[in-house]
């Protein structure tokens, strides 16, 4: 089994203070360099965004002038919200600065003033960090049950609360149309995807197989649903699982990838790659997947782009960076793409947000 190399990137999920600007971060970098041999394919005029610390998960608005990402860095004990022009300018916490934040999406079509932004957060709980697991029998993922979900304007300042119990809440991502929220809650036991209205409403569970499934994102036709999946099969997997399961624990290995319908229905295994494949993201044209794995990596360390048909097969590598590249994501008139990566990086360690021009 290829070992997740999830380590370097431990805000993954895991998911109001005065405004805090961060400190003013050098000219977006523009050059050949931090493209490399094979890129140029799909991807031109390359920019670095975020120049050090650990930045992730960065997501357009949908005028696609913004993006909503998280970072841990100087400023910060542990995972924050902020926001940033594609520029690279103008870059603003929006979180509390209290807790652990993890997994922000802008809510609203239109412009990105006028839009909400989602997230999920443990400030409420506790204004702490939470404490990390102990990881003397591996790497893992904490599941932490003070997470819960948050929608605040888009100055930040007021947010409001979506759930309410002692479950994880997380993973959350918006409908294109803005009415619904797909996310991972281990209210019922098991980590599942729920849908419910922007307004927390009308919750509905759409998995139920045991095991993890998370990370779900709508198609820009918001008809399907693409996520992550590890259904354990095997008995002693099975109870591995659940062991974690209970201490509030999730070991990452396998992931593979799944489409479903909006509503659910018509589940659809889309690879079979036994690697750690995940962040994934549809095409503009819904047809066709953008995601991060380490199956070109025979020792499971170095994670890189990837995309495959949203039916399955035609599987295309696009990137080559001999580290991690991943949490892509392209601008919702489909003529850029940003992800997260640590080519470039100052310190080992760091992870920053990169945005390039995309090109069929």
């Amino acid at each position: 089994m290829k070992r997740l190399w999830f380590a370097i990137v431990p805000l993954l999920f895991i998911s109001c203070a005065k405004k805090q600007l961060l400190q003013e971060s050098p000219k977006p970098i523009e050059e050949a360099q931090l493209l490399l041999p094979g890129e140029d394919r799909h991807l031109s005029n390359a920019r670095q965004l975020t120049f050090s610390g650990k930045n992730a998960e960065a997501y357009f608005s949908f005028d696609n002038r913004w993006l909503v990402f998280q970072s841990h860095n100087s400023q910060n004990n542990c995972d924050q919200l902020y926001v940033m022009s594609t520029s690279g300018g103008e870059t603003r916490k929006v979180s509390t600065g209290k807790g652990r934040v993890t997994c922000g999406y802008f809510v609203d079509p239109g412009p990105a003033e006028n839009s909400r932004i989602l997230y999920s957060s443990t400030h409420e709980h506790s204004e702490a960090c939470p404490a990390q697991p102990d990881r003397s029998n591996g790497y893992v993922w904490p599941l932490y049950d003070s997470y819960e979900l948050y929608m605040d304007s888009f100055q930040g300042g007021s947010p409001k609360r979506l759930t309410e119990n002692r479950f994880y809440d997380a993973e959350a991502t918006v409908s294109p149309d803005g009415k619904e929220i797909v996310f991972t809650s281990t209210r019922d036991g098991d980590l599942e995807l729920y849908l419910m209205n922007v307004d927390g409403t009308n919750v509905r569970r759409l998995t139920n197989a045991t095991g993890y499934d998370g990370g779900a994102f709508f198609s820009p036709d918001g008809k399907q649903i693409v996520y992550r999946a590890f259904h354990p099969t095997l008995k002693k997997e099975k109870e591995n699982y659940k062991k974690l399961l209970k201490q509030g624990l999730y070991r990452p290995g396998l992931l593979e990838l799944y489409v479903m319908d909006r509503d659910g229905r018509n589940k659809k295994k889309i690879t079979d790659l036994k690697a750690s494949s995940f962040a994934p993201y549809m095409f503009p044209n819904s047809k066709r997947i953008i995601f991060s794995s380490n199956l070109a990596d025979p020792k499971g360390r170095f994670f890189d782009l990837f995309a495959i048909n949203a039916t399955g097969g035609f599987l295309e590598k696009l990137t080559f960076n001999a580290g991690f590249d991943g949490f892509p994501m392209f601008s919702f008139d489909g003529k850029k793409m940003v992800w997260a990566s640590n080519r470039n990086a100052k310190d080992k360690g760091d992870i920053n947000i990169f945005i390039a021009d995309w090109a069929e």
